[in-house]
């Protein structure tokens, strides 16, 4: 017998030891399964396994083996708790939510409130109040399908939903970043398992209080009309598909790599879901940051020309977003020449990265410091953009700004950036005298006033400029455009009506040539 052969057997010899040895193992483990049923035990317990796993890398002889030992038996314990879930079946408790320790308090929590009595004890379905507050939950339900466009099992929308959405300590420091070492994760295993346990109920048990079949359709929900009115498809579809992904997952870690992975590659609460924000006062109360659920989906490669503008733009956002040094950035020069569509672009093509944009407008820079306050610990990188920004001579906001941008005493924020966009180089009116250093009998020392009123354009450490286009220039722009939309006009006819157009309609800019193009497409007959 060669020596291959005889290694082959002593393989086989072990192989059989192994199997026998495993359908032991498996039987005590359906002992477990049956003690934890009759007592209401969870399947899983971290700080048991943990152990067990320490346990068994020591019992390995050589070093080389340990982390080989640790794979193996993680995936015999996967096996296990497995095999428990299956025997517990649906008479594995649904466990209380109010029980999790990092994930409470939800801001839309009133249908689990609701529906977590009947959950964990279906003999409540008989309640005299139970058919009103189901139907409640139902309808609940239903409108947050309309709202954000839920579609599927909207049980397990609305779970992930609650998830995707709840800001605490856990969720935070994945933001952006990813899963994280520390003993947080027990916190959020703990958590998880419970939230697991509300995945796996069957909603269409509520049918027979509400009198209606109406959870036996939650659990296939096809909407009229698929667009919401808060997220993107794409943000939406993510949130359903995280869903399937959490009520099938085999064990609290599974549920636990799934939630870390949407919060890296999407983050969490408002700020991970939307691009954009706005400045509100709720009820008198402080300042915070609302979302601005409808945006311009523009690319910069929208944009016709201006190159050398846009890569100086994109260069300054690309090392921010990089984590490197970068400046303050104002985009100036005359109107409609892209300045704001610039800055939108930038939002849309960044956005996966981590970048957000909150516009502010002078009447709030008294909120700037509390809204930095808010945002500057968070894990993206965030730009305040203020549009179409100048300040006449008794305006004097800027000097306010002046400070809020450099930060006073406390060390400015590396995550936080101030891009703004104007019709005025210097955005603060200017005179001829500021110039010539002209004396009149207010001022003594003129030059005193220049290097004021200059003060703050210097802050801002790029300056692109935006010019109107050339007749050539501006007839390119209206070419690619009517291309783009599908504007079918003689190119010498187009081009003279657009010639037409802009005498009489601000001149040759950008916005003129976009403004040219819908007038044609609401104008031409098929």
């Amino acid at each position: 017998m060669t020596d291959l052969a005889i290694s082959r057997e002593k393989i086989d010899r072990i192989d059989r030891q192994l199997v026998k040895l495993f359908a032991e193992r498996m039987a005590v483990s359906e002992e477990i399964a049956a003690y934890k049923r009759s007592r209401s035990l969870p399947v899983y317990d971290p700080v048991r396994e943990e152990e067990k796993i320490e346990a068994t890398r020591k019992l390995a002889e050589h070093e080389k083996d340990r982390d080989d030992t640790e794979a193996l038996f993680r995936e015999i314990m996967r096996i296990s708790k497995k095999r428990q879930d299956a025997l517990l079946g649906n008479e594995c408790p649904v466990l209380n939510y109010r029980d999790c320790i990092l994930y409470r308090n939800f801001d839309q929590g009133e249908v689990l409130e609701i529906l977590s009595v009947f959950m964990q004890n279906e003999n409540r379905i008989s309640d005299t109040d139970a058919p009103d507050r189901i139907d409640r939950a139902a309808s609940l339900l239903l409108e947050m399908a309309g709202k954000y466009g839920f579609y599927g099992n909207l049980w397990h929308d609305y779970l992930t939903f609650l998830l995707v959405n709840h800001e605490n300590t856990f969720s935070k420091d994945c933001e952006i970043r990813g899963k994280r070492d520390g003993s947080i994760n027990e916190a959020a295993l703990w958590d998880f398992r419970i939230f697991r346990s509300l995945f796996r109920f069957d909603i269409a048990k509520l049918d027979r209080t509400s009198g209606s079949r109406i959870f036996s359709v939650m659990k296939d929900f096809r909407p009229v009309d698929m667009k919401g009115k808060v997220y993107n498809s794409r943000i939406r579809d993510r949130i359903v598909e995280l869903g399937k992904k959490l009520s099938a997952s085999r064990d609290e870690g599974e549920f636990l790599d799934e939630m870390t992975s949407f919060y890296k590659d999407y983050g969490v609460g408002k700020l991970g879901l939307h691009k954009a924000f706005r400045i509100v006062h709720k009820d008198g109360c402080t300042a915070e940051i609302e979302p601005i659920t409808r945006v311009a989906h523009i690319t910069l490669d929208d944009l016709v020309g201006y190159e050398t503008a846009k890569r100086k733009l994109i260069e300054n956002t690309e090392a921010f977003v990089s984590g490197k040094k970068a400046n303050n950035c104002l985009l100036f020069g005359d109107a409609g020449t892209g300045k704001s569509s610039s800055i939108k672009a930038i939002m849309n093509q960044y956005y996966e990265r981590g970048l957000r944009i909150i516009e502010v407008y002078k009447h709030q820079f008294h909120d700037l410091n509390e809204i930095i306050a808010q945002v500057k610990n968070r894990n993206y990188k965030f730009i305040i953009f203020m549009d179409d920004l100048s300040f006449e001579e008794f305006e004097i906001e800027y000097k306010y700004l002046k400070a809020v941008i450099e930060g006073g005493l406390e060390k400015k924020p590396d995550n936080i950036l101030i891009y703004a966009t104007s019709n005025r180089r210097n955005l603060i009116r200017e005179r001829s005298s500021d110039k010539l250093e002209l004396m009149d009998s207010d001022d003594l020392h003129s030059s005193d006033t220049v290097q004021e009123k200059l003060s703050l354009v210097y802050r801002f450490g790029v300056r692109i400029y935006f010019g109107k286009p050339g007749k050539k220039e501006f007839q390119k722009i209206v070419s690619v455009l009517a291309d783009r939309y599908g504007v079918e006009l003689p190119e010498d006819e187009l081009l003279l009506k657009a010639n037409q157009w802009e005498l009489s309609h601000g001149g040759m800019t950008g916005r003129t040539a976009q403004q040219f193009i819908d007038y044609l497409l609401g104008t031409i007959t098929e």
